[in-house]
């Protein structure tokens, strides 16, 4: 009964908690601004990253424009 009444109580302290029990990010507005800066960036360039694995930068033949693939 004891565990039980236990579990209970650590299981709402942890479901009325709001976020993550260890922050991601840190405390000083600054270094936070940083952080932020530096996640949006590896996203960014994730994206990038699958589009190029996945050959979805390659031009679109479908255009109504004609494009001159050699050299001039």
């Amino acid at each position: 009964m004891r565990r039980l009444a236990c579990a209970v109580l650590v299981g709402l302290v942890l479901s009325t908690s709001v976020g993550c029990v260890l922050p991601i990010y840190s405390g000083d507005p600054s270094v936070r601004t940083q952080q932020l800066i530096f996640t949006s960036e590896n996203f960014r360039a994730m994206l990038l990253e699958w589009e190029r694995i996945w050959f979805l930068d390659q031009p679109d033949h479908m255009t109504p424009q004609r494009t001159h693939g050699g050299v001039i």
